[in-house]
């Protein structure tokens, strides 16, 4: 990718309100990430609140600052771009890697679970890891403290992914300082947010979402009922994306999540073997695709007037919630063309009133008043 399209995709993507579901349609709509930076603000302004994109001159920082670290960019629709991401409409639309990226094209089995796991988890954690990458598959974990730990020091040898929810430039957490060294040098590893960016709770979904979709199987190895790996494993089961769960003692509450994981559907497996021999059946299945745009889609080219596109906006935001909904069952609801309503959605979320997901669907964002 040249230099101008890379800088103009960056801009895009750290723009405020700007997610990767809506820089692929923004994309699909005005045909390039230019086009795209210079409707922005007018498609923002229709919303209610103008967006400052961001600068030539910030990008051009953090491709400096890449550089200097020895990282690199993978845009959504470049060459090395992962294909396994692809099949997913929140994919990330720029991916920062350090290490190798051959690892990308390899099959990938996620291995997470609790932080302050057992001695035997921890153990079982980086034997499984260990077999699993000698049988030819990438082991993608999140570098947090215990199970994760665990698994990528098992894969160094044969290929290991960390998934970090800080920018490439941070350790998180501090005491992998080592292991952070050592997959930079036999591993890689991914974000998709800027440099200088510092972990917070927020973030962790996201980085999971990526651990799910670029893995065949997911394998919880302990976790309790309000461990973030549970997260990654529902990311995983609404993706079409294998989940597995090692059964643990029900009197141990880093077992709760993984039982119940089983009770609802996860595969139970309790060595190598088991997990193999989910991995090599058929991959998951895709999901839809992000709607079509029409060119000039806009109040002027809609068959409302600019008053009823106004009304329109207002009622559409009125039958939102916090719970995510199909776009096209909110545009049934409320009576709205789907092309008007994708347009007007994308007015919204923009002004930062509503948020994508998975899926093609929405949620609404309150302000804070």
């Amino acid at each position: 990718m040249d230099q101008k399209n890379l800088i103009n995709k960056l801009r895009l993507i750290r723009t405020p309100n700007i997610g990767p579901i809506t820089c692929q349609l923004l994309m699909r709509r005005y045909g390039s990430a230019a086009a795209a930076l210079d409707a922005v603000p007018d498609l923002s302004a229709r919303g209610g609140r103008p967006l400052k994109l961001a600068t030539r001159q910030q990008i051009e920082r953090e491709i400096e600052q890449a550089d200097r670290l020895g990282a690199s960019f993978i845009c959504h629709g470049d060459e090395d771009y992962p294909a396994c991401l692809l099949q997913f409409d929140d994919a990330p639309f720029v991916l920062t890697v350090k290490g190798h990226k051959s690892l990308l094209n390899k099959k990938g089995c996620a291995l997470v679970g609790a932080r302050n796991a057992s001695i035997k988890a921890t153990r079982l954690a980086q034997s499984l890891a260990m077999e699993i990458g000698q049988a030819g598959h990438s082991i993608i974990s999140g570098l947090a403290r215990g199970i994760d730990t665990a698994a990528h020091h098992g894969s160094l040898d044969t290929g290991t992914l960390a998934v970090l929810a800080c920018g490439i430039d941070e350790i998180y957490p501090p005491e992998n300082t080592d292991l952070f060294a050592q997959i930079t040098e036999q591993g890689l590893l991914i974000t998709e947010t800027p440099f200088g960016t510092k972990p917070t709770p927020k973030l962790f979904p996201a980085r999971n979402r990526i651990i799910a979709s670029l893995s065949r199987g997911v394998c919880v190895i302990e976790a309790a009922f309000q461990s973030g790996s549970l997260i990654t494993a529902r990311e995983a089961a609404d993706r079409g994306i294998d989940v597995m769960a090692v059964p643990g003692s029900p009197l141990d509450p880093r077992s709760q999540g993984t039982n119940r994981l089983i009770q609802d559907g996860a595969h139970l497996v309790q060595s190598a073997k088991d997990i193999l021999s989910i991995l090599d059946q058929k991959p998951a299945l895709k999901q839809p695709d992000l709607p079509e745009f029409g060119t000039g889609q806009s109040p002027e080219a809609s068959d409302m007037t600019p008053e009823e596109w106004a009304k329109t906006r207002q009622f559409l935001l009125e039958n939102l919630a916090h719970d995510p909904i199909g776009v096209d069952e909110l545009c049934r609801w409320c009576h709205v063309s789907a092309i008007d309503g994708q347009a007007i959605l994308l007015e919204l979320e923009l002004a930062g009133d509503v948020q994508r997901h998975a899926g093609n669907r929405v949620s609404r964002v309150y302000q804070d008043s």
